[in-house]
């Protein structure tokens, strides 16, 4: 045991429940913030279709901001220039999907 040491200062009958414990607390407040900040888990817990409970992600952003986002898309070009309701800008690049051939 590395640490045999340490229980010379802190007696198991101790030392054992409290770290146990830790890991029990530090497992369930993992398992609380997965269930608060995401939709899908609790979809799939429940058994239903994942994405039917709360707001898919298409369905995030509101009919305001929705028409107030843009974006440029030059002719000849694979860029494009995505300015967010906020104002903030993002380039995405636009790529053909790489076929695969079959070995059949």
């Amino acid at each position: 045991m590395n640490n045999a040491k340490m229980w010379l200062v802190v007696k198991p009958t101790v030392g054992i429940p409290l770290f146990l414990s830790a890991v029990a607390v530090g497992s369930f407040a993992v398992h609380v913030a997965v269930l608060s900040n995401t939709s899908w888990v609790a979809d799939f817990l429940s058994g239903k279709k994942l994405g039917s409970g709360m707001a898919s992600a298409g369905q995030v952003l509101d009919q305001d901001q929705t028409e107030n986002a843009s974006y440029v898309m030059p002719s000849g070009s694979q860029e494009v220039l995505i300015k967010m309701p906020d104002g903030t800008t993002a380039r995405a690049i636009l790529q053909m999907p790489q076929t695969v051939a079959s070995l059949n």
